[in-house]
């Protein structure tokens, strides 16, 4: 039997885990994201208030769609042991935490109810939410874990990369913090490890759709922060 892409890979890889294969075939544009200069306007907490509300107001949008997200893999794990974590987070971070710090830094940011409800999407935030809904309705469990890992692993590379001491504004001071700390470490550390886990048993064309999933993601990353730093 011929080896898989990603047993290729393995083979001379110096960090041989799934994730890193996943991950190593999306450069340069996943480097281009953690490092993106938005991010870094953000973590020296130095983004106007205009580029800050369109950026946030463009990201609420994903919420619906990320909640939904959440409940596939609730459904689509394979064992009782991987839907918990996705539960929890869902209860706790994605529907309380993230969606409370919208509606406070959009209020401080001078954005109203219709803003957040029903705001013109920018071409790449409906090609985002398309994308995610894609995942979502294949209720295929590593497809799913592909997107979900490259929106909370990209978020934790540039967050992780703010230099104390954070921002004294909390519009840039807990957006970093929802993206960084040992909670999140170790959220996006099991979603890793779920495609660390499952990636080597695909058949190697089911390795390669995770593959174009999480590439996809990738991209459609690099495409947001460059429509908010305005490209």
């Amino acid at each position: 039997m011929e080896p898989t892409p990603y047993e290729e890979w393995r083979a001379s890889a110096a960090d041989p885990a799934f994730s890193e294969w996943l991950r190593s075939w999306c450069e340069p544009e996943w480097s281009a994201v953690v490092t993106h200069p938005f991010a870094s306007s953000i973590a020296r907490g130095d983004v106007s208030d205009d580029d800050m509300r369109r950026y946030l107001i463009q990201d609420f949008q994903f919420v619906d769609s990320f909640t939904a997200l959440l409940g596939a893999a609730v459904a689509s794990a394979d064992s009782f042991e991987s839907r918990v974590p996705f539960g929890r987070f869902l209860g706790e971070t994605a529907t309380t935490e993230e969606k409370t710090y919208f509606h406070r830094a959009l209020a401080a940011l001078g954005a109203g109810p219709a803003d957040l409800a029903a705001p013109p999407l920018e071409p790449v935030t409906a090609d985002f939410r398309a994308l995610m809904d894609e995942a979502r309705t294949s209720l295929d469990y590593p497809l799913v874990l592909a997107v979900l890992c490259v929106a909370e692993w990209s978020y934790l590379g540039w967050a992780s990369l703010a230099e104390e001491p954070l921002p004294d504004n909390f519009v840039h001071r807990e957006w970093i913090d929802l993206h960084e700390g040992p909670a999140f470490r170790a959220w996006v550390g099991f979603l890793r490890g779920e495609l660390d886990r499952l990636g080597p048993g695909l058949a190697g064309d089911e390795q390669l759709r995770v593959l174009g999933f999480f590439r996809r993601a990738v991209q459609l990353e690099l495409r947001f922060f460059d429509m908010a730093a305005g490209g």
